[in-house]
């Protein structure tokens, strides 16, 4: 890989998470599954690349989301959000993992001139820097609505309204499994020659076994024959069982890259969808640079879906975001832009190109909605649904 070099100082970091990591296998007795590998990359305090002090979002970090690209995908999930708390007393908002913070203000503000702001605007963010960053971005740009926004550090036992994540499942810690000639592996790290590398072992886990055995791969083993790598996320389901169990009246929206079932586990997509991004390189080494990159992979819906109609939500939507954003107006939001000014009206009918071309987020990216104790057909999936495939 011809990746750029860190500064001298992104590499100490990263050399110590690494010397970390050698000593947490060595402890696991000289293996560690990969999902305890990305929590630790990703998530250990002070450590981990979502915790340390780095740029991560927008030009300057490693990849660009949404809200980043623009102020109007922000502004079009308030369309959407405004529809839902109008159904709820004293509903508020829980955004989970809120990156720069921008997609908050984007949408608070819209809601202000909708005359739809929710009671409170809730977010969970597991890493101090990053609520940092939020608590700035809210002071500079929010000062009047300020008071509204909270920091949580824990799901509320209790909550009415919109829960929104974005781009937060496809970097949740995932296992890595091989299926291969009837038998059922667990793909794990170890420390061998001064290096990560990787080591697979029969896959042992009850749980993990019991969803390894029920997925295309082990059903299919007849027809694709050769070894089968991909991920399966406990983690994802166990967020959604949690956020299904606090949720007492409202909607569930979360917005990712991902597939049904069928499409995920896909004959010809035997390698998986593990990615990392590093510099807006993507490559598919998680061993580069313990802390300094982001690691991903796409998003099972259909597991996704299964957990929150077992814990008693009910599927409104599942569509991809072309489809939700201009079913919820993102052209009508462009449209009001002075045409006739092509510096300030070329921009955003770019960025909406970004946000809805097929070749770039529109269709890759899907959106999935849950309601529960809302009857309530939602704006963002009157065209386009594709239950179906889920």
């Amino acid at each position: 890989m011809n990746l750029p070099l860190p500064d001298p100082l992104a590499r100490k970091h990263s050399d110590t998470l690494t010397t970390l990591l050698r000593e947490q296998i060595i402890r696991a007795g000289g293996w560690l599954s990969f999902a305890d590998y990305m929590q630790t990359v990703l998530y250990m305090p002070g450590m981990g690349y979502y915790s340390a002090d780095m740029a991560k979002f927008g030009e300057s970090g490693d990849f660009v989301t949404a809200p980043e690209i623009s102020s109007l995908f922000g502004q079009t999930l308030a369309q959407q959000a405004a529809q839902i708390l109008a159904e709820i007393p004293h509903g508020s908002i829980l955004e989970l993992g809120a990156g720069s913070g921008k997609l908050a203000v984007d949408m608070l503000l819209a809601l202000e001139q909708l005359g739809q702001l929710p009671i409170y605007y809730n977010i969970l963010e597991v890493s101090a820097e990053l609520r940092q960053r939020q608590q700035i971005t809210i002071e500079q740009r929010l000062p009047h609505l300020a008071q509204r926004v909270h920091w949580l550090s824990t799901l509320p036992e209790r909550f009415d309204g919109l829960i929104l994540a974005n781009e937060v499942l496809d970097a949740t810690p995932v296992h890595l499994v091989i299926w291969q000639d009837g038998n059922i592996f667990e793909q794990g790290v170890a420390w061998y020659d001064h290096q990560f590398i990787w080591q697979p072992r029969p896959l042992i886990d009850e749980v993990l076994l019991k969803i390894a055995r029920q997925l295309p791969p082990a059903q299919d083993w007849e027809v694709t024959g050769d070894c089968y790598l991909s991920e399966i996320s406990l983690a994802n389901r166990l967020l959604i069982r949690s956020l299904a169990e606090r949720l007492r009246q409202g909607t569930m929206l979360l917005i990712d890259y991902g597939f049904g079932e069928r499409e995920y586990y896909h004959p010809q997509r035997n390698q998986g969808t593990l990615m990392c991004h590093y510099r807006h390189h993507a490559h598919n080494d998680p061993f580069f640079l313990p802390g300094l990159q982001d690691i991903t992979t796409h998003v099972d819906f259909s597991a996704v879906a299964e957990m929150a109609l077992a814990e008693g939500l009910q599927l409104q939507g599942y569509t991809t975001q072309a489809h939700f954003l201009i079913n919820c107006g993102i052209t009508d939001l462009l449209a009001h832009a002075p045409a006739d000014q092509p510096g300030s009206y070329l921009p955003l009918a770019n960025q909406v190109q970004r946000l809805v071309s097929p070749a770039e987020m529109g269709e890759l990216f899907k959106v999935i909605a849950f309601n529960k104790s809302l009857d309530l057909p939602l704006r963002g999936f009157g065209r386009g649904d594709l239950q179906r495939l889920l």
